[in-house]
């Protein structure tokens, strides 16, 4: 295209970009992380074609998703990739960058919505019981669990959580998520029981004398890191003998599925979850229904 890439201009757009959508919508690192992900892989791509973020136009955005697919990209995978380039064109054109949106007549690629994997609630039962509550560290990890249970967090506000966001004389969690939405989210007896049994013996021989702000720390005192989280799941999951796959979110997923499963509005559920939209809580109805169907189909005499 006769315009020399700019790689350390291009560095500097994508991280003013990355500061300002911080500032509007208080996103997750992780989800920054992502954006800045893509759009570097972009960059690199447009840069090996004498080109930059700022003069690349739709055909060669069209090109890099077809190159993607051919290395094997899922269309979820490109999918997401595209919204992170609308929303960073958006913000060019919106600051005068460029005075054209490339993404504009690019279509989204067309992916089916898988449904959440769930458990059912024998499976969370023999889950909870896993860990050895003789051991501090295992009753940490049985109270992280019932208070992820019990509330349906995600796990990066389970691990963040700080004591003073637990009110157990209200019974109640106060969440800062998404977006810096606040809600707060009420917490089950028996949560609330394995929390003050925590509180009053197992934390403190966790942490001797050091002192730490996080509710469920580490030997260290410090905050548990989410692929440690990640493990400790995965080993309760074998040790109850659970073979369904496991992800850091299948007690979220539980959570909504359970409730919903037991006559909860979707509504309620949307707002216990965070969700600022209600058609990412609807997919839950999906889960529910299918559930009903199993259970309908192996215990009904006409099933």
């Amino acid at each position: 295209m006769g315009q020399a890439s700019d790689t350390s201009n291009g560095d500097s757009i994508v991280e003013k970009f990355l500061d300002a959508i911080w500032m509007e919508r208080g996103l997750s690192v992780n989800t920054l992380g992502a954006y800045r992900a893509d759009l570097l892989a972009l960059q690199r791509w447009l840069a090996q074609r004498d080109t930059s973020l700022i003069y690349a136009v739709r055909a060669d955005l069209l090109a890099f998703m077809a190159w993607r697919a051919k290395e094997g990209a899922k269309p979820r995978s490109t999918a997401r990739q595209l919204s992170s380039f609308r929303r960073f064109y958006r913000f060019l054109l919106r600051d005068g960058l460029i005075t054209e949106d490339p993404t504009v007549k690019i279509e989204m690629p067309k992916i089916g919505r898988s449904l959440p994997k769930s458990l059912t609630e024998t499976e969370v039962d023999a889950l909870l019981q896993a860990p050895d509550v003789s051991d501090p560290l295992g009753h940490r990890d049985r109270a992280m669990l019932e208070v992820l249970y019990a509330t349906g967090l995600r796990v990066s506000e389970l691990i963040n959580l700080h004591q003073n966001q637990i009110n157990l004389n209200q019974g109640v969690l106060r969440i800062r998520g998404k977006g810096e939405r606040e809600r707060l989210i009420p917490l089950g007896e028996e949560a609330q029981r394995w929390l003050r049994d925590f509180f009053g013996s197992a934390r403190g021989e966790i942490l001797l004398e050091r002192q730490s702000d996080y509710v469920f720390p580490t030997r260290r005192g410090d905050r548990m890191t989410r692929q440690a989280f990640w493990h400790i799941i995965k080993r309760y999951a074998r040790k109850a003998g659970i073979s369904a796959r496991m992800s850091p979110h299948t007690l979220r997923h539980a959570f909504a599925t359970h409730l919903l499963n037991n006559g909860a509005d979707l509504r309620v559920v949307q707002m216990l979850l965070g969700h600022s939209d209600l058609s990412t809580t609807q997919i839950y109805t999906h889960v529910a229904r299918a559930r009903m169907k199993e259970l309908h189909a192996q215990h009904h005499p006409r099933g």
